[in-house]
């Protein structure tokens, strides 16, 4: 399962109106793939295409969707957002990761 924040959830919100995405059919598409400093790093974007080997979670309000390969890295993982004015903005709090790079965005196993 990926848990949500309530402020990553409120921002989501936010940025799916400003797009005009529509969040009965529009869901968080969260992934992994090779790259970044730490070897992994995040993907997360709005998405309406369902793939054959997604997994599906809805916490606090928000759908979130991710592909079978990617699942096996975030297990457990909170998508929280951090603002203000050292805020990084999207954060990825991953219990499974051994490293993280300084800004957050890439990580090892």
């Amino acid at each position: 399962m990926i848990k949500v924040s309530t402020q990553a959830r409120d921002q989501v919100v936010r940025m799916m109106q400003q797009d005009g995405v529509d969040t009965a059919t529009h869901f968080v598409r969260v992934g992994v793939k090779s790259g970044g400093c730490s070897g992994l790093s995040y993907e997360l974007k709005f998405d309406a295409t369902l793939g054959e080997d997604d997994k599906v979670f809805e916490d606090n309000d928000v759908r979130i969707v991710v592909d079978k390969k990617s699942f096996l890295y975030l297990v457990g993982t909170t998508l929280e957002y951090s603002g203000g004015l050292n805020g990084k903005g999207f954060v990825f709090n991953n219990p499974n990761a051994n490293r993280t790079c300084g800004c957050g965005e890439s990580f090892s196993l």
